[in-house]
C-alpha cells in the first residue's frame, strides 16, 4: 500500500509542476495573438477592433501574473480551458472533437504493432540463430526512419503512383459524420496509410525488445528446469519464458499509450489528419495560447496516466517492485 501511496503523491506533484509550466511557457513565447488575428483578417478588421478582441479573450486584464495563475487553476478545476483565439469556441470542444481521431488511429496502430512485434520477437528470440534473425536488420532500418519521411514515401508510392489510398484527410468530406457503415468504411480507408506508417515505424522496437528479453530469459534456471521436467515446448515458451520476458514490454506499452495523444504531430501534419497533433500545430502557428495550453495539458495528463498505469501493472506482474527499500 505504501508503494502506491508514494507513487500517487509523486504523480500529483508532477501534475502540479506540469500545469505550472503549462501556464508559464505560452507567456514567455514571442508574438501577440491579437496582432496575429488582425493579420489573418487581411484588412477585414480595422484597428478599432483590436481593443474589442482583447476584451473578448481576456487579454486586457490588469491582474498580476500570480492572480492569473490562481484564476487559471480555478478554470481548470471547473473543466474550463478557455476560448480558442483561432476558432472562437471553447478549447474543450475543439479537443473533444480532435482527440477521438488521434486515439482511434494511433491507439489501434500502436496495439497492432505491439502485438505483432511481441509475437515475432518471441519467436525469433526462442529460436535464435536461425534465418529469422535476418529480419532484425530490416526492421531496425525502418525503426530508424523518421515518421514524416516514411509518411512522405507512403504518400508518394501508395497515393501518387499507385493511387490506392488518399493522400490526406480523415474521411470523405462528401459524407456527413454518422455511425453508419459508409462513414466508418471511409474513416478506415483514409486512416489506412497513416496507420501503416505508424506500424512500420514502431513494430521494430517491439520485435527487438522482446527478442533480447527472450534470449536472456531462455538461459534462466527455471526455464532449464521446466525443459528438464519434460514439459511441452509451447508450455515452456509461453508459460515460463515469454511470461517473464514480456514484463518490460508491458511497461513500455503503457508508456507508449501515453504518447499516443501527442507523439504523432508530424504524422498528422503530413496526412492533414484532424487529430490533436494537427490541432496543436495550428495553435502554435497562430499564437493561439489557450488552445496550446489545452493541448499541452491533455498530452501531459495522458503521459502521467500512462506512467501510473505502467507502475501499477508492473507492480502486479512483478511483486518484487513493491518491496520496501
Amino acid at each position: 500500500m505504501r508503494f502506491f501511496v508514494r507513487r500517487g503523491i509523486f504523480y500529483l506533484i508532477t501534475l502540479w509542476a506540469a500545469v505550472t509550466i503549462n501556464f508559464i511557457i505560452p507567456r514567455l513565447m514571442p508574438g501577440d495573438p491579437v496582432k496575429a488575428i488582425m493579420a489573418r483578417s487581411q484588412g477585414k478588421l480595422d484597428s478599432s477592433a483590436e481593443a474589442a478582441i482583447r476584451t473578448l479573450f481576456g487579454l486586457d486584464t490588469d491582474k498580476s501574473v500570480f492572480q492569473q495563475y490562481l484564476d487559471y487553476w480555478g478554470l481548470l478545476l471547473h473543466g474550463n480551458l478557455g476560448t480558442s483565439f483561432m476558432f472562437g469556441v471553447p478549447v474543450v470542444d475543439i479537443i473533444r472533437q480532435a482527440l477521438p481521431w488521434t486515439i482511434g488511429l494511433v491507439g489501434i496502430a500502436t496495439i497492432i504493432s505491439f502485438v505483432v512485434g511481441t509475437l515475432i520477437g518471441t519467436g525469433i528470440g526462442w529460436r535464435r540463430g536461425t534465418w529469422a534473425d535476418n529480419l532484425l536488420p530490416i526492421s531496425t532500418f525502418f525503426s530508424a526512419v523518421p515518421y514524416f519521411w516514411l509518411g512522405l514515401l507512403c504518400v508518394a508510392l501508395f497515393s501518387v503512383t499507385l493511387q490506392w489510398f488518399p493522400s490526406n484527410g480523415s474521411y470523405d468530406r462528401a459524407l456527413i459524420p454518422h455511425l453508419d457503415m459508409e462513414f466508418i468504411s471511409s474513416v478506415l480507408y483514409y486512416g489506412m496509410l497513416p496507420a501503416l506508417t505508424i506500424v512500420i515505424s514502431s513494430v521494430a522496437g517491439w520485435i527487438l525488445g522482446m527478442r533480447n528479453m527472450m534470449v536472456t530469459v531462455s538461459s534462466e534456471d527455471y526455464v532449464t528446469v521446466a525443459q528438464a521436467k519434460g514439459l511441452g515446448e509451447r508450455k515452456v515458451l509461453f508459460g515460463y519464458a515469454a511470461r517473464n520476458a514480456i514484463l518490460p514490454q508491458v511497461s513500455s506499452f503503457a508508456l507508449s499509450l501515453g504518447f499516443i495523444v501527442g507523439g504523432t504531430l508530424v504524422m498528422e501534419m503530413v496526412f492533414s489528419y484532424q487529430g490533436i497533433g494537427y490541432v496543436l500545430y495550428q495553435a502554435v502557428s497562430t499564437y493561439d495560447y489557450p488552445l496550446m495550453q489545452g493541448c499541452f495539458l491533455i498530452i501531459t495528463i495522458a503521459v502521467l496516466l500512462a506512467n501510473l498505469v505502467a507502475d501499477v501493472a508492473y507492480a502486479f506482474l512483478d511483486p518484487r517492485t513493491r518491496q520496501e527499500g
